[in-house]
C-alpha cells in the first residue's frame, strides 16, 4: 500500500473547453490522487468547486463508468432527470454507455469538494446534450468537436 500526500500529487485547474463552453469551468481545481499513486486503469480525482463553478458540462461517456463522492459542501447535481441537490455524505455513478448527461453545479456561497472516479479508455468518447459539442476519443486524437464533425 502506498500513502498518497494530496499536496505533493500532481493538480491542475481550469477547463479545455472551447469558448464559450468553457467559462462556467474555468475556476474549477483538482488533485490527480489516482496518478500520485501510479494508478493506470481508473482515475481518481478530488475536485473543488468554488462557489459559481461546474464540474464540467452536462456530458456522458461511452466507455468510461464514473462515481462521484460529496465530501463537503452543497452542489446540484444535474442530470436527465433534472436537478437534485446533493450534500456531504451523497454519491452518485454514471454508467458507459447510458446517454444520461450529468454534471454537478457550485450554487452556494461557499467551496464544494468531490471525489471523483473514474475508469481509463483510449476508445472513451462522449456528448454534451445541451450543447453542439462532442468530445472525441484518444485513438480519434481527442479534443472537442462539433456534433457534426466540424472544429470550433
Amino acid at each position: 500500500m502506498m500513502k498518497i500526500d494530496p499536496d505533493k500529487a500532481p493538480r491542475g485547474s481550469g477547463t479545455r473547453y472551447p469558448p464559450p463552453y468553457d467559462v462556467p469551468c474555468r475556476d474549477r481545481a483538482w488533485v490527480k490522487l489516482g496518478d500520485a499513486a501510479g494508478l493506470t486503469q481508473f482515475g481518481v480525482n478530488l475536485v473543488t468547486l468554488p462557489p459559481g463553478s461546474w464540474s464540467s458540462q452536462r456530458h456522458w461517456h461511452t466507455h468510461e463508468d464514473e462515481f462521484v463522492y460529496v465530501l463537503e459542501g452543497e452542489a446540484v447535481m444535474v442530470t436527465d432527470a433534472g436537478e437534485e441537490v446533493v450534500r456531504a455524505g451523497d454519491c452518485a455513478g454514471f454508467k458507459a454507455g447510458v446517454k444520461n448527461g450529468h454534471c454537478f453545479q457550485n450554487r452556494s456561497n461557499a467551496p464544494v469538494k468531490l471525489l471523483v472516479a473514474g475508469s481509463r479508455s483510449e476508445d472513451d468518447a462522449g456528448e454534451y446534450p445541451d450543447l453542439d459539442m462532442k468530445f472525441l476519443s484518444d485513438r480519434d486524437g481527442g479534443g472537442f468537436v462539433k456534433k457534426n464533425g466540424d472544429q470550433f
